[in-house]
This record gives C-alpha cells, sequence and structure tokens, in this order.
C-alpha cells in the first residue's frame, strides 16, 4: 500500500526550487538520485498494464527506478539478498559491532567520500580481524558483513560502519573451529584503539598521496603541518566503538539484517506533513534517555532535500562488504569447511532461474499474479513505453 507521503511528493513539489537554487552546487550523481525517485514507478519509467480474468479489473504496473538510494525500491532487494544470506548461516551465536568516525573526521569524509568511507570499511573490518587473529583474545579468523550508514535519524552526516560478525572461526591452521566466550567476542576497547590508529594511518597516507581535497571551513587543512595537527588533536580523542549482545539465532541475525542492510537516509513511513513549504518527520534522539519515543522534526523543504542527497553514494560504491571468511573469492569454500567442523547441515539455496514474480513470491508471501479484487488471475495486457528517458542508475 502507498504510504499517504512520500520522499517523491517532496521533490515533485520543490525539486525544480532546488535544482535552480542550488544549481551551482548539485552534482551530477545528485540530480541523477532526484530524477530517479521522481519519476520511480510513474508513466515516465514505462510498465506494463494487467487484467482479471474473472472480474475485469484492470491496473497498470508501472517500473521501479532501482536507484539503490529511492526509499520506494528496496524492499525486493532486501528479501532477495537475505535469502541468498540465510543459505551462508551458521548455527552459532552472532555479535553486532558498530564503528562510529568522529565528527571532526565526518566533515573531512563528506568532502572525500570515495577515499575516507573506503579507510572506515578497511579500518574497521581489519580492527576486527587482527584483534580477533591476536592469540590473547581468539586466535583465529573470523569473518564479517560489514554495512556502511552515513546519517543519523535528523538526516545530519554521520558515518558509520555495522558489522555483523559470526561469534567464532576458523583456527589459524584453518583445522579446527574455535567458539568465542559466551556473550563475549572482543574488548572494545582494545577494538577502539586499533580501529582508531588503522584509520588515522591510511588518512594521513591518503593525504600524502593527494587523494584528499578540502574546501570551504576545511580548506586549511590542504597545509600540510595544518593537517598534522589536526590529525594529533584525533589521537587524543576517544573513539566510539559499541558491541551488542548475542542475536538469538540466525532467525534473528536475517530479521537485524533485514533493517540495515537497503536502508536508506529515510522512510517514507516516517513522513508525517507537506504543508506550505516545510516537511515534517518522526525522529528518535538517540542521545537522551527515551529512545524509544518518537519526536516530531520539521524542516524547510530545501533543508530536507540537502540533507537527503547529503548520503547518495559516488558511483560504484559498494556500501554492504563481505571480509575474513565470508569474503566473496573464498566464501563458499570456507562455509564448506566451517558446517563441516560445526557438523552443520548445507541449507537450501535460492532458486537462480525464478522471476521477479516468483521471487517476489518466495520472499515476501504475496501474490503480484492475484487479482486484489477477486482473487482471481492476473494477466498481461501488454507492456506501456516510457514516455521520456532518464538517466541510468550506474551505481
Amino acid at each position: 500500500m502507498r504510504p499517504d507521503l512520500e520522499v517523491a511528493d517532496v521533490f515533485h513539489r520543490h525539486g525544480a526550487d532546488y535544482r535552480r537554487d542550488h544549481a551551482g552546487h548539485l552534482g551530477r550523481v545528485e540530480r541523477r538520485v532526484m530524477a530517479a525517485v521522481e519519476t520511480c514507478r510513474t508513466a515516465a519509467l514505462g510498465g506494463h498494464a494487467e487484467h482479471c480474468t474473472d472480474c475485469g479489473l484492470v491496473r497498470q504496473a508501472y517500473n521501479s527506478c532501482r536507484n539503490r538510494h529511492c526509499p520506494k525500491c528496496q524492499g525486493l532487494a532486501r528479501a532477495q539478498w537475505l535469502a541468498e544470506r540465510q543459505a551462508e548461516l551458521l548455527p552459532i551465536p552472532y555479535f553486532h559491532v558498530v564503528f562510529t568516525l568522529p565528527a571532526q573526521v565526518a566533515e573531512i569524509a563528506f568532502q572525500n567520500k570515495a577515499a575516507v568511507y573506503a579507510i572506515l570499511f578497511k579500518a574497521a573490518t581489519d580492527a576486527l580481524r587482527v584483534t580477533a587473529a591476536d592469540p590473547r583474545h581468539l586466535g583465529e579468523a573470523i569473518g564479517v558483513v560489514a554495512v556502511l550508514h552515513t546519517w543519523g535519524q535528523n538526516l545530519h552526516h554521520h558515518p558509520h560502519i555495522h558489522c555483523v560478525v559470526p561469534g567464532g572461526g576458523l583456527s589459524l591452521d584453518g583445522q579446527r573451529w574455535v567458539a568465542c566466550r559466551p556473550g563475549f567476542l572482543l574488548p572494545v576497547r582494545v577494538l577502539s584503539r586499533l580501529f582508531r590508529r588503522l584509520f588515522l594511518e591510511s588518512l594521513q597516507n591518503a593525504f600524502q598521496a593527494g587523494q584528499l581535497r578540502f574546501f570551504s571551513d576545511l580548506a586549511g587543512l590542504a597545509d600540510p603541518t595544518a593537517f598534522s595537527n589536526h590529525l594529533a588533536k584525533l589521537k587524543r580523542i576517544e573513539w566510539v566503538v559499541f558491541a551488542k549482545p548475542p542475536f538469538g539465532g540466525p532467525e534473528q541475525v536475517l530479521a537485524y539484517l533485514g533493517r540495515y542492510t537497503h536502508r536508506v537516509a529515510i522512510a517514507n513511513s516516517r513522513l508525517v506533513g507537506l504543508d506550505q513549504g516545510k516537511v515534517s518527520f518522526r525522529w528518535k534522539d538517540y542521545r537522551h534517555h527515551d529512545k524509544s519515543k518518537p519526536k516530531l522534526m520539521t524542516l524547510s523543504a530545501d533543508e530536507f532535500i540537502r540533507r537527503f542527497l547529503l548520503h547518495v553514494l559516488p558511483d560504484g560504491f559498494h556500501r554492504i562488504r563481505h571480509y575474513g571468511l565470508l569474503a566473496n573469492g573464498h566464501r563458499v569454500a570456507k562455509l564448506a569447511k566451517c558446517r563441516l567442523l560445526l557438523a552443520a547441515p548445507t541449507p537450501p539455496t535460492p532458486d537462480p532461474t525464478a522471476d521477479y514474480r516468483q521471487r517476489y513470491r518466495c520472499l515476501t508471501g504475496s501474490s503480484l499474479d492475484i487479482c486484489p479484487g477477486c482473487g482471481g488471475a492476473m494477466a498481461s495486457l501488454g507492456p506501456i513505453p516510457r514516455k521520456a528517458p532518464i538517466w541510468p542508475d550506474t551505481s
């Protein structure tokens, strides 16, 4: 069911003004995201018409934009990704670890998204893998699924990495399964210090290689002395690493991953109102104790669009990554070895030949082939051509 209000509605009413007022600062990728969200599931993208063979109901189904930043296009992609991950779960506890960049680094990251987000991924996952491999802790090779989020509930820039980590791994010789202690993965203080060191070393290397650019309020950091002084300050502050208790089981792991993997900056369901050039939405203030009670935030449409576009990722940048035992190159072989050592059965894998309607039915329990009016069978009447071309999403 379509929500009463969507991000697309904000773009339809105020997107043209935003493009005009920010023409000199709005990048090609941001423009393409706006166009995709505006045209998603509209006649502009074409689609197909179908009718019920029993009651005669006719409906038009328009194509999705499939842009990863679109709030409407993540459901099937998320469900399909989770089905693939279900075949990889092991019958062991899983932990959730979050690595967050300090505000002083987040502002550098915003001006250098591809370079600094890549450093964030590597520093966070290397901190986990190096600490786990240390015999003083686990002495094992672990696996990590890492997901980048760049937003807080208020849509400000707040880059952090969510990591889901199995509670154990292969011994360094690959011949034994080594389980972590019950309810405890790795010491957070050790992870935090190592994460900080690895990140700042990589950031310094990127600066020396000329991979960083600074402008506006950060223009002074282009000077090597100023940049070194800035890094020295960052070495003296605490970097936040947060480890949550283990999940209850594989089903809880999947439910958690489903909330985080294909999430966008704001879901349509959080939007409350759009009136007189202002957008209202629900949010949770995690800085205060009463985190469960949502608050209401109202922004100008211009500011709402600006904050939404803060979180557009560079073309080709992968925000879900797999490391260690779960790395793409050897995941199948490593998981087979783990199951052998754990005496665990191999779960069924999704059917790769199924079309999108079959996948949708298997993953959601709902059918696109059934008439919403009488429950009869829907049959195609033919395609609906596009009304206008749009830029393809190459991200």
